[in-house]
């Protein structure tokens, strides 16, 4: 609903739109000012923040399910990961995505742009802790170098994965007294690690093969 009330700013250099938005023409250097990269598209929307009515329900609360496969990341930084992982969950789709305090803002524009507008299509939720979580879920996923591969049969049956920072990943003590079974992505071992969006992409791969 949200997005429906969105507008969209068009430089006069731009071509026609195909969009049922209302739609206002600026001039180039108007979109300069208003856009926040150094060289613009030449399109901006500018769209509400819904309202709390509008907001995702939570996933499952204590003693309920849920379909949805729910991906937590935990104080992840980088705009541009969050965004490439928004931007995956939402081309699968039956994914939630839950984020921890201390987490990049999922607005932030960077993270709307990589996201390339699948942040509009996916449900996320903010600031939730690891103990809220422990009082949705019994058990959960993580990546692990000694984990079993992403292959194994139980992995599929998962509901909640946990992912880390991308330079520290998850303290053991906010894992301690979950139920967490470890999975690895098998590599050729040349490199120490993957990029955070890498491996939640391929667990989402997996996840839908």
């Amino acid at each position: 609903p949200a997005f429906r009330q969105a507008k969209v700013y068009v430089s006069e250099s731009y071509g026609d739109v195909a969009t049922s938005l209302e739609q206002v023409r600026i001039t180039d250097k108007q979109m300069q000012k208003i856009a926040d990269t150094q060289t613009p598209q030449g399109i901006v929307a500018v769209v509400p923040f819904p309202s709390a009515e509008q907001l995702p329900a939570p996933c499952a609360s204590e003693g309920e399910t849920t379909k949805e496969k729910t991906i937590y990341l935990y104080e992840v930084q980088d705009p541009g990961n969050l965004g490439t992982i928004l931007r995956t969950l939402a081309w699968f789709g039956g994914f939630r995505c839950v984020l921890s305090p201390n987490s990049v803002d999922p607005y932030n524009p960077k993270v709307v742009r990589a996201s390339m507008g699948a942040i509009f299509h996916l449900p996320i939720e903010l600031d939730v802790s690891i103990d809220e979580l422990k009082r949705r879920f019994d058990h959960f996923a993580c990546l692990d170098m000694e984990g079993a591969p992403l292959s194994s049969e139980g992995f599929t049956r998962e509901q909640c994965f946990i992912f880390g920072n991308e330079a520290r990943g998850v303290p053991h003590d906010e894992l301690a007294g979950l139920d967490v079974t470890a999975y690895s992505i098998p590599g050729a071992g040349v490199l120490e690690s993957l990029n955070l969006a890498t491996a939640v992409n391929m667990c989402a791969y997996e996840l839908n093969r």
